[in-house]
């Protein structure tokens, strides 16, 4: 039960950095999402999702290691 909890906790972080590329991607090939006015909004906003979710799973993982003594 636990590992399929560790599974979710990750995969949603995972969801939110994909999204921030696939808004990333649609800004530079001027694909206006229709929640956003402006392309440079609709970078920044992906930017913000892409670097939360992969220090949200980065973050996951280091305290998963220090917890298990594999850092030094």
């Amino acid at each position: 039960m636990g590992r399929l909890i560790a599974l979710l906790i990750l995969i949603i972080p995972g969801i939110v950095a994909a999204i921030g590329i696939k808004l990333m991607r649609d800004a530079l090939f001027n694909e206006v999402s229709a929640i956003f006015n402006h392309l440079v909004l609709q970078f920044i906003c992906g930017l913000i999702f892409f670097i939360v979710g992969l220090t949200f799973i980065g973050g996951f993982i280091l305290h998963r290691d220090r917890k298990r003594n594999l850092t030094q």
